[in-house]
């Protein structure tokens, strides 16, 4: 079945929206907008997002929160229950953020091993078909370390075997922030060093290669610099190629802070590059809801006006993939 479901994830002309933003995060946007926090309106929100006239076109899967997950539509359907009745997974971030490297300043390790085996149960009797856990990797100087790269590629591996012990496909995201003066190079040489660590990890842990899907960030310079589509593309095949496996069914790329014309069309670069060994898709999350966020605005009078912003990104984004992008 893990295979089956990492498949659906990653099917053609398919991505996966990422809504699993934290209470803080979402609520830090909402201020941007002055849009006033409350469970409420994240809930009217994310049932915006969730219940866009034919997003299933476009989308697979959604990557959910905590809270998200456990909230219902207006008619007391569960979102789980809402996605699942347009064939759509229903997705959720298990992890529970980044915290400081002891002993490395300025670097990160992403916390939530303790307690994940019964929270997946969980997780999964609310209706979760996969989840998600994030590790961020900053580039400066002298970083990333080998500790924050090994500390972060172990707890991937060991969160993916947890998900597969519990019958939930692992969304495995090493994320290369963007931030920062690096060139295109120099991102280039971390990510292969991440992703080499990280695989590297999911083998030594028995990780089923064909029932997950790699998240990871694109291969682009810090954001000092500016490079054309076609070189990101190029760097960022080039990278995959020495360091996924062809046995891994899909990667489903980030955006990192990259606008939704930018993002799609770096995607679209690449995919116009394949056939490749692996399905190539998308999990954005700013980038399919910055367009909507920013019509919606918290007036239910605008909910159909940020849907159609929403389903434009996602159209052209599952265009993308479409170019000429083969598994």
């Amino acid at each position: 079945m893990l295979h089956e479901t990492a498949a659906e994830l990653v099917s053609p002309g398919k991505g996966i929206l990422a809504a699993d933003e934290s209470v803080a995060t979402i609520s830090a946007r909402f201020a941007a907008l002055d849009i006033a926090s409350t469970e409420e309106s994240r809930r009217r929100y994310r049932e915006l997002l969730l219940s866009a006239p034919g997003i299933e076109q476009y989308v697979s899967g959604v990557i959910l929160y905590d809270e998200t997950i456990r909230q219902r539509a207006r008619d007391g359907r569960p979102f789980p229950e809402v996605l699942a009745e347009r064939g759509i997974l229903t997705g959720i971030k298990v992890d529970t953020g980044a915290k400081s490297l002891a002993g490395w300043p300025g670097e990160t390790v992403t916390e939530g091993l303790d307690g994940l085996r019964e929270r997946l149960t969980e997780y999964r009797s609310l209706g979760a078909r996969f989840a998600k856990w994030r590790a961020v990797f900053t580039i400066g100087d002298g970083l990333p370390s080998d500790a924050c790269t090994v500390a972060n590629a172990h707890a991937l591996a060991r969160y993916a075997a947890l998900c597969q012990e519990g019958g939930l496909v692992p969304i495995v995201e090493p994320e290369v922030l963007l931030a920062g003066d690096h060139d295109l190079a120099r991102c280039g040489r971390v990510t292969t060093g991440v992703l080499t660590a990280v695989f590297g990890e999911l083998a030594r842990f028995g990780v089923d290669l064909a029932g997950m899907v790699l998240k990871p960030s694109m291969v682009v310079p810090g954001t000092v610099h500016e490079v054309p589509v076609d070189e990101v593309a190029e760097a960022t095949i080039a990278c995959l190629t020495g360091t996924v496996p062809a046995a891994v069914p899909g990667i489903a790329f980030l955006s990192g802070g990259q606008g939704a014309a930018l993002a799609i069309a770096h995607l679209e670069a690449m995919c116009q590059r394949g056939p490749h060994p692996w399905a190539l898709t998308f999990s954005f999350g700013r980038a399919l809801q910055d367009a909507a966020l920013g019509r919606w605005a918290g007036d239910s009078v605008a909910v159909p006006a940020a849907q159609a912003a929403l389903l434009a990104d996602a159209r052209a984004a599952s265009a993308a993939t479409m170019s000429r992008c083969a598994a």
